[in-house]
């Protein structure tokens, strides 16, 4: 779980798999689950962990785990048929009561601000973030603004590995740098 690529696209999840992403979070923000369903049937052969974001019908129908915001519906059903549950963190709070709801890792962030979420909560920064690692004894992913100058950072407080999205660009430079910190 080292490197979690969040993307919305075939040509980009196999970048990031080639890249050394470890996980590749389809994220297709509205569209329908059936699409959803064939990228993933798609990407079936990739070298990474598929997530899907958002959407528990096209996780339970590939066989892969999900990733749910704090207000996203779904935990439940997750939980119950024993599928990898993400959730998404902003404080120690959040990841407690995330832990204890059943997920397997949490998504904290955004550690900086981003622009690829302008509805994101303000940047908890490094010190939220590493917070939220001290909280919890589930893996925690570092998300938000993340990049190849300043992964390093998130390692060092404590998360597992980092989320990106603008950053699949540079996926290799990101992969060393997050090597190099563990």
């Amino acid at each position: 779980m080292r490197l979690h690529a969040l993307v919305s696209d075939e040509a980009a999840a196999r970048r990031a798999a080639a890249g050394g992403a470890t996980v590749v979070q389809l994220r297709l923000k509205g569209a329908p689950t059936a699409d959803v369903v064939a990228l993933g049937r798609a990407l079936a052969g990739i070298d990474a962990q598929l997530v899907v974001n958002d959407d528990v019908d096209a996780a339970l129908e590939l066989g892969v785990g999900v990733h749910l915001g704090q207000g996203d519906p779904g935990i439940e059903r997750a939980r119950e048929a024993g599928i990898p549950l993400g959730i998404s963190v902003t404080t120690r709070r959040e990841g407690a009561v995330a832990e204890f709801a059943g997920a397997t890792y949490l998504g904290a962030g955004p550690v900086w601000e981003t622009p690829s979420k302008p509805d994101a909560a303000p940047p908890i920064g490094v010190d939220g973030l590493r917070d939220v690692c001290l909280s919890v004894s589930i893996p925690v992913v570092a998300i938000g603004g993340i990049d190849s100058s300043n992964a390093a950072e998130c390692i060092h407080a404590g998360a597992v590995g980092v989320a990106v999205i603008r950053a699949v660009a540079e996926i290799e430079a990101l992969r060393a740098a997050v090597d190099e910190a563990l």
